[in-house]
């Protein structure tokens, strides 16, 4: 069964760290490239971060500096190490694989939430 499943969201104080993870199965998660996105209430998904096949990554203007993007290919997980956190980051946090010329793979999401 393909499937993303990310994991390690929650509640973090403003100026604290969170780390998500998404694990694949399913997939040979290798040889794909793999994003963040985040969904804010009443706003649209904004690309949080982006990390290739060959490991280069891009980020969102509003993360650039205090988030970072990982893979760990051997565990079929990738990561998100978010540090700084403000309030303005809580959103529901998506990650996908793509493959040119296969569907996109999306996880279900996980909650955070940045409140003292």
């Amino acid at each position: 069964q393909v499937q993303l499943v990310e994991s390690g969201g929650g509640l973090g104080q403003p100026g604290g760290s969170l780390r998500l993870s998404c694990a694949a199965s399913g997939i040979v998660f290798a040889g794909y490239h793999m994003y963040w996105y985040r969904h804010a209430p009443a706003k649209e998904r904004d690309l949080v971060a982006g990390i290739t096949n060959t490991g280069r990554t891009n980020y969102g203007d509003s993360v650039k500096g205090r988030f970072t993007i990982s893979r760990d290919n051997a565990k079929n997980t990738g990561y998100l190490q978010m540090n700084s956190l403000k309030p303005e980051d809580t959103a529901i946090y998506y990650c996908k694989a793509a493959l040119t010329n296969w569907a996109d793979v999306w996880g279900r999401g996980t909650q955070v939430t940045v409140s003292s």
